[in-house]
């Protein structure tokens, strides 16, 4: 059974920084193209950033380019996403997905708020 669980969101502010993880469960990270998205009240889900079987990675949003970064630990399979020098308009709520034999999945979400 896949399962995706994101962790790591929470109140910071403006400047800071966070590190989001998404650990997986029935299958292995290493073997599927993973992603990154957010969504902000009243708003669409975008793509930030993905990384592929390969390990290469790509920040989609260009409003990320430079601040947030993907990256992978198979040992532990879990996906991570490292934001970094955050602004108010990253409020969101951050969600991993994996397409496994063409199905999306998404895990619950995690909350980033930045303020002061």
């Amino acid at each position: 059974q896949v399962q995706l669980v994101e962790s790591g969101g929470g109140l910071v502010q403006p400047g800071g920084s966070l590190k989001l993880s998404c650990t997986a469960s029935g299958f292995n990270v290493s073997d599927k193209g993973m992603s990154w998205y957010h969504q902000a009240a009243g708003k669409e889900r975008e793509l930030v950033a993905a990384i592929n079987t390969r390990g290469i990675t790509t920040n989609v949003a260009g409003s990320v380019k430079g601040r947030f970064t993907i990256s992978r630990d198979n040992a532990r399979n879990t996906v991570y996403l490292e934001l970094n020098n955050l602004k108010p308009e990253d409020t969101a709520v951050y969600l991993c997905n994996v397409i496994y034999f063409s199905r999306g999945y998404w895990g619950q979400g995690t909350q980033v708020t930045v303020s002061s």
